[in-house]
C-alpha cells in the first residue's frame, strides 16, 4: 500500500464514528473515558461484547456483527490503515454493533474494565517465532492473564491461525490446571466436527493461506 493511500485512510479513520484512537499517554495513565462504560456510553445497550485482537482488515468483526445483531464487536489493531476497510464497510452497512480501536493489545486492561468482555478472538496473529519475541505472542501467559482480567467468568477465548508453531505453543501453555480446552484441531477444514463459528468467516489472510495449501488450526478455551 502506498504512503498516499495510508495517509488517506488515516484521515478517513479520524472521521469515522466507529473508530476510536486513544492516546497512548491516556491509556498509560488509566484515564481512557470508555473503560467500564462501553455498554452505557458507546453501544448504549447491555449486549455482550466480543473482541477481535489483531483484527487486520476487520473481516471477523464485521461478519460476526452482521450474523449476531444481539452482540457487540470491537476489533483492535495498531494498523489503522488495515482496519479502515472493516470500519468503512460497517458504516456503509449501517452496523451499529461494531467498532474499531487503534491501540496496542498489551494495553487491553486500560481499555476495558474487569468483566466487561464476553469473548475474545485472536485471528491469524504474527506467531513471533523468535525466542526473544516470546512476550509478544498473543497467547503468552502474561497477555493471557490480562485477557482473564477483562473477561466475564467463563468467558471464551478463540485462537485461529495457520501457524503450527503458535498452535502447538498455545496448547503447551493451556496444558495447565488454570485453563480448560473446549476444542482444538490442527486442520479445521479437514474435520467434520469443527465449530461453525470457526469456519463461517474466512479472512483475507486465511484465504491466502488456504490457497497455499496451509492447514488452518483452531483452539477454543476458557479460564478456570
Amino acid at each position: 500500500m502506498g504512503s498516499k493511500n495510508k495517509l488517506k485512510r488515516f484521515r478517513e479513520n479520524s472521521t469515522f464514528s466507529n473508530v476510536i484512537q486513544p492516546e497512548r499517554e491516556d491509556l498509560l495513565l488509566n484515564s481512557f473515558p470508555l473503560k467500564g462504560k462501553w455498554h452505557s456510553e458507546y453501544f448504549k445497550n447491555e449486549n455482550p461484547i466480543t473482541l477481535e485482537l489483531g483484527c487486520g482488515k476487520g473481516e471477523y468483526s464485521v461478519h460476526l456483527a452482521e450474523l449476531n445483531p444481539q452482540k457487540n464487536y470491537i476489533g483492535i489493531d495498531t494498523k489503522g490503515a488495515r482496519f479502515w476497510r472493516g470500519a468503512k464497510t460497517a458504516l456503509e452497512n449501517d452496523l451499529s454493533n461494531v467498532a474499531f480501536i487503534r491501540a496496542q493489545i498489551e494495553l487491553i486492561t486500560q481499555l476495558f474494565d474487569k468483566g466487561e468482555v464476553a469473548e475474545i478472538w485472536i485471528t491469524f496473529p504474527d506467531p513471533q517465532i523468535k525466542y526473544k519475541r516470546t512476550k509478544h505472542r498473543l497467547t503468552c501467559p502474561e497477555l493471557l492473564n490480562q485477557y482473564k482480567q477483562v473477561l466475564v467468568p467463563d468467558g471464551v477465548m478463540h485462537l485461529k491461525t495457520d501457524s503450527e508453531f503458535l498452535h502447538g505453543y498455545t496448547l503447551g501453555i493451556l496444558n495447565d490446571s488454570a485453563y480448560e480446552i473446549l476444542y482444538a484441531h490442527h486442520n479445521i477444514y479437514n474435520n467434520d466436527y469443527s465449530p461453525t463459528e470457526a469456519t463461517a468467516v474466512q479472512t483475507f489472510y486465511e484465504k491466502m493461506f488456504l490457497a497455499e495449501g496451509k492447514p488452518i488450526t483452531y483452539t477454543q478455551f476458557k479460564f478456570k
